[in-house]
């Protein structure tokens, strides 16, 4: 197997006592070096057989044990989808990486309010300062400019929307929404505010962790394609072998510079003093990680709550608050790792998902992870 046994301990313990996900992948050859779903179960009990209040304790858990998160969890990306967007943008044509936006902390489309997570608003950005500084007006904006079916298409060409083919069952595919499958699934038309919110990573648009890591894979390694995989190679019983085969190495056909541009803010996001995941970043230069936060809406936040203050996520209930997502890739100047890691109703990016990544990025690095077999294939 490709795991790293010494880096999935720190990894499971790194999420103890959380509801979460975390996905760990070489970059360059696919292989999954980590991968946990939390809080888990013992499948011993099932050996021992569960009694009637034992099944409906797990079936019931909120915190869905029963599911493997990193391959079939579904949620929305949030500000980590920010990358393609931009990407989509920028290939399209609608931009420039110096065009600038103002951010007032707002932006009105037709009757609609809607809103950046920085009320005060983030002033005139360019690409890379919207990355770094997450600005939701300018991906609004862009996402206008662009169309969801650009958008849509970029998103696919990162591996959304559909089964990667990691060799384990019950993998999802997440969804791309298009206009063509709202007509098709809720008999309706598109509407440019399921555009914009398309553009931040909100709306119908819906990934997999495992999506999430492969997503940065491409990203850092020059646009290239990666499966993920977790066997290296099949032995047979009678001692001959397989190797795996694998659509390793097709280019997605992206622009070297605006990969650059994004790699730069992504550096930013962590080892800038305006980035999102600035007391997150790894100390060691050598080891730095780049990346980029998400924090995930569960609930609708209503004209009337934003007049009067937002009820913040340690005042709601477990359920209702933000999901927490951080994608980060690591060593900046040569990227071999990339991580995803989404914590359930757990607020903040910044606050809760970025330091995970960064504890585990920096164990991959102190490992070597992936340098060599760590777990033989029964």
């Amino acid at each position: 197997l490709t795991i790293d046994i010494g880096l999935q301990r720190v990894v499971n313990k790194r999420l103890k006592g959380e509801s979460a996900s975390v996905v760990v992948i070489d970059v360059h050859s696919g292989e999954i070096l980590a991968m946990a779903s939390t809080p888990a179960y013992d499948p011993n009990a099932f050996n021992k057989g569960l009694s009637s209040s034992e099944w409906k304790a797990l079936i019931n858990d909120p915190r869905a044990p029963l599911n493997n998160k990193s391959i079939a969890g579904r949620y929305s990306p949030g500000s980590a989808f920010k990358m393609v967007m931009l990407l989509a943008a920028l290939e399209k044509g609608v931009i420039t990486p110096g065009s600038l936006m103002f951010c007032s902390g707002s932006m009105e489309l037709g009757n609609a309010e809607f809103h950046c997570w920085n009320k005060h608003g983030h002033g005139a950005v360019n690409a890379r300062q919207a990355i770094t500084q997450s600005c939701d007006v300018y991906f609004y904006e862009i996402a206008k400019r662009t169309g969801i079916v650009h958008i849509a298409a970029m998103a696919k060409r990162f591996g959304f929307g559909t089964p990667l083919g990691i060799d384990l069952p019950g993998e999802g595919g997440g969804l791309v929404p298009t206009p063509k499958w709202k007509r098709a699934v809720m008999k309706a038309a598109w509407q440019r505010g399921e555009t914009v919110i398309t553009g931040i990573g909100q709306g119908y648009l819906l990934v997999t962790p495992l999506q999430l890591a492969v997503m940065m894979a491409k990203l850092v390694n020059g646009g290239v394609s990666v499966t993920p995989h977790l066997t290296r190679k099949v032995t047979h019983k009678n001692g001959s072998k397989k190797e795996k085969a694998l659509k390793q190495g097709r280019d997605l056909n992206l622009s070297t510079q605006h990969l650059d541009l994004v790699r730069a803010a992504m550096n930013d996001v962590v080892n800038s003093a305006t980035g999102t995941a600035k007391r997150s970043r790894i100390k060691n230069p050598e080891w730095a990680m780049g990346g980029k936060t998400g924090t995930v809406q569960v609930r609708r936040i209503s004209r009337a709550e934003r007049e009067m203050g937002v009820i913040k996520n340690k005042d709601l209930p477990w359920e209702e608050r933000d999901h927490a997502l951080f994608v980060g890739f690591a060593p900046v100047n040569k990227p071999r790792y990339a991580v995803s890691v989404v914590v359930e109703h757990g607020g903040s990016g910044s606050k809760r998902a970025a330091p995970i990544a960064r504890d585990i990025l920096e164990e991959a690095q102190r490992r070597g992870s992936g340098n060599k077999t760590l777990v033989k294939a029964a």
